[in-house]
């Protein structure tokens, strides 16, 4: 089924609307949040509550790209689970380094301010990614979007993981001195 058809069906209030999306989208939404999460069970969670979203998100809201919506609800929806789980110790989990290794460039707040603020950081972060070769944004997307194992990421690119990891250390570096000539204080 066609994505537009799919987004109809949520507009008419059709539950065909769910399975379609499962459908089609449940092992890319499900792969989004085991790597985050780390744990199958909680991932089917935030996978069947990423359907529930969409349903109270649509109407009023019409995506463009239904992939890269339900990604985001999906994703969003992960992180979420993943504070809650952690919330009162840190646990070894790939959503850890991931978080760490971001920390460094960027940081995130609560307030009206803060979400304007972070919305025109979000902006100059895909400027600086724009400006990337496509290989390189690839390997930042996979391990800063996607939470993705390094090593996985190494076998996709038929790479060494220590190469990803440098290659991963550069582009931060290089994401700092991008923000800081943009007036972003790190």
């Amino acid at each position: 089924m066609e994505d537009e058809q799919i987004v109809a069906l949520y507009w008419a209030r059709k539950e065909q609307a769910i399975s379609a999306s499962a459908e089609k989208y449940g092992a890319y939404c499900q792969s989004i949040a085991v790597n985050i999460l780390q744990n199958q069970s909680d991932a089917e969670e935030c996978v069947n509550d990423t359907w529930f979203r969409a349903w109270g998100a649509m109407p009023p809201h019409r995506p463009k790209i239904l992939s890269a919506f339900l990604g985001k609800l999906t994703r969003n929806l992960s992180f979420d689970r993943y504070r809650a789980l952690h919330r009162h110790k840190r646990g070894g989990y790939e959503m850890d380094l991931v978080l760490d290794e971001l920390a460094e460039c960027v940081s995130g707040g609560e307030d009206p301010a803060a979400r304007l603020a972070a919305k025109e950081l979000g902006r100059e972060i895909s400027r600086f990614l724009a400006g990337l070769p496509a290989q390189k944004r690839q390997i930042f997307v996979l391990r800063y979007w996607y939470a993705c194992p390094v090593g996985r990421i190494a076998e996709r690119f038929g790479l060494q993981q220590g190469h990803v990891s440098v290659l991963l250390h550069r582009l931060r570096e290089k994401l700092r001195a991008h923000l800081e000539k943009e007036g972003y204080k790190l």
